[in-house]
């Protein structure tokens, strides 16, 4: 058996697309371009890469992108008011503050900075719960982006067995989340697992999102499943992927698996982030009528 490549590079240029169009259709409408805010601390190489490359689909797609660069040196507090000063711009309608912070910051206070309604890459408190419990809010764009690209291979999950490797709030537990909310049977395992290899070889979908390059042997694979690769480290999965490659039945390449989807959702949530406010906006101005 040999994998079909599950193309996210294809899947997201689609999803641009509409994209692209919807922001045409908004800027008619109500006269303005849609604005995402991209907050980037300190100088990591891979980081300005990421950012550059969201600032282009920005572009691509028709929208403005407002970059702010701080210095690695910044305290907690500093960035916390940014990132406030952003969330109450009624210029801006997402915010994105590029993981990974520096060490010395807290990062989950600043990601609780961002207004929900500003939070297109899922990171908050708030937007983790909306989605756990399927009320709106925004999905955490990673985790997103890779339930768009399943849905487009018409991937059954209903009574599958998925095993996600990795716990991270903005990954691994939110994409578990999205899984079970589609019926399937959930296991998260990490790179502590004590029987990694036993409850992979199980899965009928793995998502692999630990961030260890090749924790995931490709002869844990059960013969025909999914497999999601989601980890990025100098051009290498977390899936040893031409082993795996041979027993899957589709597979994501990396790259050009999952990292182009975690851009075209982010996108997609910044349009629907705008309407939503524009939407706002029209009803606080209409006057309440006289009880």
């Amino acid at each position: 058996m040999t994998a079909q490549i599950l193309d996210g590079r294809a899947v997201a240029a689609g999803i641009l697309d509409d994209v692209k169009h919807d922001v045409g259709e908004f800027i008619k409408e109500y006269g303005r371009v849609p604005v995402l805010a991209t907050v980037l601390v300190g100088d990591d190489p891979a980081s300005h890469t990421y950012v550059r490359m969201k600032a282009n689909r920005c572009r691509d797609v028709g929208m403005n992108s407002r970059r702010i660069e701080l210095d690695a040196s910044i305290t907690t507090e500093t960035l916390v008011n940014q990132i406030r000063e952003l969330s109450e711009d009624p210029e801006v309608d997402g915010i994105l503050l590029q993981h990974p912070v520096p060490d010395h910051i807290d990062e989950r206070a600043a990601f609780e900075a961002i207004a929900p309604s500003k939070d297109v890459d899922g990171v908050t408190r708030t937007s983790f719960a909306m989605m756990a419990f399927d009320e709106g809010g925004f999905a955490s764009a990673t985790p997103g982006g890779i339930m768009a690209l399943l849905d487009a291979y018409d991937i059954p999950l209903a009574g599958k067995h998925a095993v996600v490797v990795g716990r991270s709030p903005i990954l691994g537990k939110p994409v578990g989340m999205l899984l079970l909310a589609r019926d399937a049977t959930v296991t998260y395992c990490h790179s502590r697992t004590a029987d990694l290899a036993e409850q992979v070889a199980r899965a009928d979908v793995v998502v692999a999102a630990a961030g260890r390059p090749e924790l995931i042997r490709g002869e844990w694979i059960k013969p025909g499943a999914v497999v999601v690769d989601a980890g990025y480290a100098d051009n290498r999965g977390d899936v040893e992927f031409e082993a795996a490659a041979e027993r899957a039945s589709y597979i994501t390449p990396v790259p050009g698996g999952v990292g182009p989807m975690t851009i075209a959702t982010l996108l997609a949530q910044t349009i629907r982030a705008a309407r939503a406010h524009e939407t706002a906006r029209q009803n606080s101005a209409i006057p309440a009528r006289n009880q």
